[in-house]
């Protein structure tokens, strides 16, 4: 039987150096965003250095391509949510107000970035009481997970922390918490 030896820090470091820029470059082709493919990279390096970095070495270009397109679609699946709930939720919330909470009670007079007709402002009040009752009824840590992916803009690793859970955990709250909302408004007629 074959040993195998397993991979020097100084290998890893050597293998990461080595692929970076082509790892960018086939990221930029695939979201077409120079921020976010640093992150797409930056993330898949730092998943290969701290779960595989003691692999051997002629490992690393399978695992780190696999770790890469799994990032890739992590962004999409997240910029595809967060669009479908921003969409949704922007249609509250005036443009100038930064902390505008689009789950705060509507005051009654608005300006001319909100509704205009009486009818408007009852089905956009409406619609937010469903929301949130929909919200309420999501189980604790899929709600805490949404709120805090959605609400508090919160990347994966940060809300894995604060609810000392893995981000593993943390995308699957989330995914079903939008399902369990996602289904619920549209059978209350709320299209998302």
């Amino acid at each position: 039987m074959e040993e195998t030896t397993l991979a020097s820090p100084q290998q890893l470091s050597c293998f990461l150096e080595s692929i970076e820029r082509r790892a960018f470059k086939q990221a930029m082709f695939a979201v077409h965003d120079e921020e976010a493919a640093l992150d797409i990279v930056q993330d898949a390096m730092l998943k290969l250095a701290e779960k595989y970095g003691d692999r051997p070495d002629e490992e690393f270009p399978m695992l780190f391509q696999r770790i890469l397109q799994n990032t890739i679609r992590d962004y999409y699946r997240r910029s595809k949510v967060r669009s479908m709930w921003t969409t949704l939720l922007s249609a509250f919330s005036p443009d100038d107000d930064e902390d505008h909470d689009p789950l705060e009670t509507l005051a009654a007079d608005e300006d001319d970035t909100g509704p205009k007709t009486p009818e408007s402002k009852l089905l956009q009040a409406q619609t937010l009481n469903l929301i949130e009752d929909e919200i309420k009824k999501l189980p604790a840590r899929q709600r805490e997970a949404f709120l805090m992916r959605y609400w508090e803009d919160m990347d994966v690793a940060e809300t894995a922390a604060a609810m000392g859970c893995s981000e593993g955990s943390v995308k699957t709250h989330c995914s079903r918490a939008t399902h369990t909302l996602a289904t619920a408004l549209s059978a209350k007629g709320i299209k998302l």
